[in-house]
């Protein structure tokens, strides 16, 4: 097993990542740079290093000379950044480091997504129509025809990128150019690489992944399947498992294509395989991660399978130390993310520093998160700054938990979604889990306000008025009335 163990991340996922080090008496090593010298992960590591490079995260050269200066023989790249990089991933092997996650070889296979896509397709699977070749921004017009030849709707995607960066939906010709140019800028941001490929939109549909995990010696299991349509951005704000609206044996299938997909591309690690289902209840393939993913708490909730631990077994040579029979999905688990932004006011980001900062807890509630009170959020990152699962035998009964968790949050200093989040699981369609893809677009119902809500909201007023008024009313301090304070002020007689 690895000695010391470089966390190339930052954020929650360095504190999960740290967190299971220390449960498998694995030294951490942690990055930072100043906006992020006050994050948990670099008070729970068991040393730090800063990151003077511009590139911070990016710099692949420098991650890896780092993980060689403190005696690193691992790196996990968490995910986003790096992690779905090849030729970090190949760096990391060359430098005799082990990379938590599937080989550089597997890496650059799945990274081709058109060429994955065409694999999948030619092995008998449905993918969704797309276009033969990815385009950079100069390449302008070859894009806009390629989306003249596809249709639309259709779905811009980065070619390199993941993580919902250089996603964008375009739903007539005339938003194209617009969008695209935002695309283009996103996927350069998140990859270094500004190509987009054009895949056909299914309107509805639903988003659906499947957790799986292969070994070193050809062993592949499937942990159950994920739903993630709530989405903002095409980032999943809401994400449950199981998934409500299939039945059994669209489940089985849903699983078996997983299965067979990620033999076909030769998964190994930790690995989700994405589909969409359109209105017709057929699946399409759409695309591989190759990382551990933000919503993978909702998986461990449910398997009771610690999916950090099972990626450094699998890299350390080690089996993951289950099988498929071993693999028992119980009740459900819903996880929201929670963001340091404003909702009511176009998602702009908030970043600042925590004055209060409660989260929840109680029976079957799991948060994950970098913050405390005094902690700083910083402005270049993702805004993500906690995720709270709920789980129970039943879904009502993981709603309900979910629900409670997310009024228990006390969070001031930063504006969230945290209102947001109450909205989306109050609605009627969430509660009977009939969503689809069409839910992002329509307007969420007021919240109701009960009663003793109003009277509580009343009473805090007039107090703040009361003490406002008292501020500023004129009085004298206590030590004016004492006799000494008296008689120092007294004239000679």
């Amino acid at each position: 097993m690895f000695r010391t163990l470089l966390v190339a991340n930052r954020g929650e996922i360095a504190v999960r990542i740290i967190r299971t080090c220390r449960d498998m008496g694995i030294r951490t090593v942690a990055l930072y740079d100043d906006t992020d010298l006050s994050s948990l992960h670099v008070r729970l590591a068991d040393a730090c290093v800063r990151l003077s490079s511009g590139a911070i995260y990016h710099d692949a050269p420098a991650l890896v000379q780092i993980a060689r200066d403190c005696g690193a023989d691992a790196i996990h790249p968490g995910y986003g950044f790096l992690a779905e990089h090849d030729e970090f991933a190949r760096a990391c092997e060359e430098a005799g480091i082990a990379f938590i996650g599937p080989s550089s070889t597997a890496l650059a296979r799945v990274r081709d997504k058109i060429a994955t896509l065409e694999t999948v397709r030619a092995a008998g699977f449905a993918v969704p129509r797309h276009s033969p070749q990815a385009y950079r921004a100069s390449e302008w017009e070859a894009l806009r025809a390629a989306a003249g030849r596809l249709g639309y709707p259709l779905v811009l995607k980065s070619y390199s990128g993941g993580h919902g960066h250089g996603t964008r939906l375009v739903r007539e010709p005339t938003h194209l150019e617009s969008i695209a140019q935002h695309a283009h800028s996103a996927a350069l941001t998140a990859s270094g690489d500004d190509r987009l490929y054009l895949e056909e939109a299914f309107l509805p549909a639903r988003y659906l992944e499947v957790q799986i995990v292969g070994d070193r010696y050809g062993n592949l299991v499937h942990l159950g399947e994920r739903d993630g349509t709530i989405q903002h951005n095409h980032h999943k704000v809401v994400a449950e498992s199981p998934a409500p609206y299939l039945t059994d044996a669209q489940r089985e299938d849903l699983w078996r294509q997983a299965l067979a997909i990620g033999r076909l591309l030769g998964c190994s690690n930790i690995c989700t395989i994405e589909f969409v289902l359109d209105a017709q209840g057929h699946v399409h393939f759409t695309e591989v991660k190759t990382r551990i993913q933000v919503e993978h708490p909702v998986t461990e909730m449910r398997t009771g399978i610690d999916l950090v631990r099972t990626q450094i077994r699998i890299a350390a040579g080690e089996p993951p130390g289950f099988s498929q029979d071993d693999v028992a999905l119980r009740g459900c688990a819903i996880q929201a993310r929670i963001n340091a932004e404003d909702p009511w006011n176009d998602y702009l980001p908030s970043p600042g520093r925590l004055r209060r900062f409660r989260f929840p807890g109680g029976p079957g509630v799991r948060v994950d998160t970098y913050a405390y009170g005094g902690c700083d959020v910083p402005v270049r990152y993702d805004p993500l700054l906690a995720k709270v699962i709920a789980w129970d035998d039943t879904r009502a009964g993981a709603l309900q938990r979910l629900r409670r968790a997310v009024a228990d949050f006390a969070i001031s200093g930063v504006q969230t979604n945290l209102p947001l989040v109450q909205r989306i699981l109050d609605t009627p369609e969430f509660t009977a889990g009939t969503y689809d893809s069409e839910f992002n677009r329509q307007p969420l119902p007021g919240a109701e306000v009960p009663d003793d809500h109003l009277r509580d909201l009343a009473v805090a007023a007039a107090l703040a008025y009361l003490r406002r008024r008292s501020d500023t009313a004129g009085a004298l301090p206590n030590r004016a009335g004492s006799g000494w304070h008296r008689d120092s002020r007294r004239l000679p007689q």
